[in-house]
């Protein structure tokens, strides 16, 4: 039963309703996942041109066998790049992928995946990676463990099979004793790859890498960097997720760490000012979601260990060192 609002019989009468204002609107909400197409196409271009260029000289680099072999230039070597130019933007691309599609899943406004680009004569990779950016707070911890781990996952699976298949292109040549040599790291599981497909090298012998595994090497880098438990990385985001206000002084002992590892190595240091900066300008604790107390499961606990056997798999204390062979050192 009703009765008309102007009744003065009415039992909750007091004063009549105003007319009816057609014009009113309620302002639209800002549509979601809007993205300036165009500026990330054009950075994907241009990242596909600097890794390709950079590509082309990691195969130079191989083919030459550490400068052993003259190799000429020609517009070969720019199409071999794309051996290392497609696996790595792959890597990176099945990452940022992995955080967008998750974001759409739960509804949390995002861009994009930005690719940043560099010059490949002065940076080994032709690109610093990938971002995407996240325009909303997340509204539970497990919303937020999904989309920051997804991620990492992502770029995993493509980069397990990338290493593996590059290494069967990759062969064993005499270890240089003369020049300037860069030597890469060696993550647990590029061991574990290099054992696996070529066996064990003999001393005075070294592994002369196809492009391919330089991407793959490259992808755990970034996979290891990005699950460091610091802040808004991705392992920031699991950190948080799983152990709430703990985060905290993970993220304060991961960024101290992070300073005296520059001491063994200057290859850490770009990400250690990164984390600085970080640090200063958005503090060291990690912006609460919406429902804090949430519980993520024990399901995510698991899938949270897996988190840290990648990062084991992929870590290395010294990821890049150059040294100047004399005479047979």
């Amino acid at each position: 039963m009703s009765f008309p609002p102007d009744d003065p019989g009415y039992p909750g009468y007091a004063y009549p309703l105003e007319p009816f204002d057609a014009s009113f609107s309620v302002p639209a909400r800002p549509r979601k996942f809007q993205s300036r197409l165009w500026l990330h196409a054009l950075l994907l271009l241009l990242t596909i041109g600097s890794t390709t260029i950079a590509g082309a000289e990691h195969y130079a680099s191989f083919i030459s066998e550490f400068g052993g072999r003259p190799v000429p230039l020609n517009w070969g070597l720019l199409l071999r790049g794309f051996w290392y130019s497609g696996t790595l933007l792959a890597i990176l691309g099945a990452h940022e992928m992995g955080h967008y599609l998750l974001c759409r899943r739960y509804n949390v406004d995002a861009s994009l995946p930005y690719f940043i680009p560099m010059i490949p004569f002065v940076f080994l990779t032709g690109t610093l990676g990938a971002v995407i950016k996240i325009r909303e707070a997340f509204p539970t911890r497990k919303v937020l463990f999904d989309i920051g781990v997804a991620g990492p996952i992502g770029g995993f699976v493509v980069l397990v099979p990338a290493l593996f298949w590059g290494m069967t292109m990759s062969n064993v040549v005499p270890a240089p004793t003369e020049g300037s040599v860069l030597f890469l790291g060696e993550p647990l599981l590029f061991k574990l790859a290099t054992y696996a497909i070529i066996g064990p090298v003999r001393d005075g012998y070294t592994v002369n890498i196809h492009p391919m595994v330089f991407a793959a090497w490259f992808g755990m880098l970034a996979t290891a960097l990005n699950l460091l438990p610091f802040g808004q990385l991705d392992g920031g985001h699991i950190t948080y997720a799983t152990l709430g206000r703990w985060s905290t002084p993970i993220s304060i002992v991961t960024v101290g760490t992070a300073i005296a590892m520059t001491f063994i190595s200057v290859s850490w240091l770009v990400m250690t000012v990164m984390m600085l900066v970080m640090l200063f300008m958005l503090g060291p604790r990690h912006p609460r979601v919406i429902h804090e107390h949430e519980p993520i499961g024990t399901g995510r606990n698991l899938v949270a260990v897996f988190a840290l056997i990648m990062f084991i798999l992929c870590f290395t204390p010294v990821p890049i060192q150059l040294q100047d062979l004399v005479g047979g050192r």
